[in-house]
């Protein structure tokens, strides 16, 4: 072809436009890129404590795997609303979303804190969840939130193991213990205690150990060993009483605001879905390695007496959750919906767990030979 020819010049021409027309589909990709959508979160937790470290670790995930086109802010507690105003936050949309406890939640709707509370006839935290996705319960919940107006789309997430019974100046040894002593926990545990003789009061993670030193508080319960020694609570206490049915299967909740939540695109939606449960995953194996090097540390650098609840102290706890559910139920349709679904999923689930898993203390004795906490 000559240099010049009409060929030539054509081919050049239709070079040109097409690289002209890319940089055009482009531009719009390099402008999208560079505007992320931002969503601001707050937790119900201090910055200090492992559970505000899960809610970045969730949000981290969301914003790796959306490639910077969703970005996740997590505040700590208090940095737009106390701990207890968080759900209504998200729903007027305050917030964008948030990362706590349904349990919080409790004063709006009793059953809310069914998911968190009690014994959960014998399920451990993940078995709640599964009833959760696969049972019934996500759907419930639902309806639970449409009843009192909430405009949240929930997640629950992260498997809680069972909570202590909680720090004491003394071990509990027996229910008289609890008459008249001033004792923090929330969700349905406050109905429990109180039944059990406990002055209680509710108070967010923050505030418990100031309240115990000013002797505001002769005992309370938080969660776990990383969460109450970063919180303090050594520091007021020596002894802890481990195993409780007051809060034994209690998991997060990872709450957003469900008009935002709505207008993201469905690829956005099903990546905060994978992400939710992604984390929940992580967030298990991190409790199992953080929260056993706490209860070691916690006994050989702060001097922490560890004892076990007395048998008939939990058989007890049984007996008052049994009256505390008849008497919330009574006058609660959506209380008795939400029970008798999770009771039938536990009677099923809970009996295939106990024949098919190996008692682990017997292994556990057999390599290590290590006794297990004092008994009171």
């Amino acid at each position: 072809m000559k240099k010049g020819s009409k060929e030539s010049k054509q081919s050049t021409r239709r070079t040109f436009l097409g690289a002209a027309a890319g940089t055009a589909l482009a531009a719009p990709m390099i402008a999208s890129a560079q505007t992320p959508k931002q969503m601001r979160f707050q937790s119900t937790w201090p910055s200090k404590d492992i559970f505000h470290e899960y809610a970045l670790d969730f949000a981290k995930k969301v914003n790796d795997m959306t490639g910077g086109e969703l970005k996740i802010e997590v505040l700590p507690a208090g940095a737009v609303v106390p701990a207890f105003g968080l759900l209504d936050a998200v729903s007027k949309g305050t917030l964008d979303g948030g990362h706590g406890v349904m349990g919080y939640n409790y004063g709006k709707q009793a059953a809310i804190a069914l998911w968190t509370s009690g014994p959960a006839y014998g399920m451990d935290a993940n078995m709640v969840l599964a009833w959760h996705k696969y049972g019934g319960g996500k759907e419930l919940l639902a309806e639970l939130y449409n009843g009192i107006g909430a405009n949240v789309v929930s997640f629950l997430t992260g498997p809680m193991p069972t909570q202590p019974l909680g720090w004491f100046k003394k071990a509990i040894t027996k229910r008289e213990d609890l008459k008249g002593l001033k004792f923090r926990t929330n969700g349905l545990a406050i109905d429990m205690f109180t039944a059990m003789g406990a002055a209680v009061n509710a108070l967010p993670a923050g505030e418990i150990v100031p309240a115990m030193d000013r002797g505001l508080l002769d005992g309370a319960e938080f969660n776990n060993a990383s969460s109450d020694r970063v919180l303090g609570f050594p520091d007021v206490s020596k002894i802890c009483m481990l195993q409780s049915f007051h809060q034994s299967s209690e998991q997060f909740e990872i709450t957003f605001n469900k008009t935002k939540y709505n207008a993201l695109p469905a690829r956005m939606k099903a990546i905060i879905e994978n992400a939710v449960e992604a984390a929940s995953s992580d967030m298990s194996w991190k409790a199992v390695d953080r929260y056993s090097k706490d209860y070691r540390e916690l006994q050989s650098k702060n001097g922490v007496k560890f004892y076990k609840t007395p048998d008939a102290l939990l058989q007890a706890q049984l007996a008052v959750w049994d009256e505390v559910v008849k008497k919330k139920g009574a006058d609660n349709p959506l209380f008795r919906k939400v029970e008798a679904s999770m009771r039938a999923f536990a009677e099923r689930a809970v009996k295939w767990d106990m024949d098919t898993n190996n008692p682990r203390r017997m292994a556990y004795n057999h390599y290590f030979g290590r006794k297990a906490p004092t008994k009171a």
